[in-house]
């Protein structure tokens, strides 16, 4: 899954405090949601469910790294947000945007 990847190469797929409370990888929380470039699957049921629930719009082209199996070179992008919601689509609010 893409999450190990970044893990293992020292990156978090998460923003700010979401590195600690995050749900590990089963796809529930949404906080490890990026934008992707590069060949990738279609996301599954829970990856669909949890993006199309707020904070996220389904409609925003994120995938959540826990959920995405990698399996060619792809650009990765982390936006800002808890979640990672913030693609220029939504408003970023201060609250969101400062180091916890």
């Amino acid at each position: 899954m893409l999450r190990d990847v970044l893990l293992q190469a020292d990156e978090s797929p998460h923003n700010g405090r979401a590195d600690t409370l995050n749900c590990r990888g089963l796809g529930t929380c949404g906080t490890c949601a990026v934008s992707v470039s590069g060949e990738v699957e279609e996301p599954g049921p829970r990856e669909r469910l949890r993006l199309a629930t707020p904070p996220h719009v389904s409609d925003s082209g994120l995938r959540l790294a826990c959920q995405l199996r990698v399996e060619d070179d792809l650009v990765v992008e982390k936006y800002p947000g808890f979640w990672g919601q913030h693609t220029g689509r939504t408003e970023v609010r201060e609250e969101d945007t400062r180091e916890l």
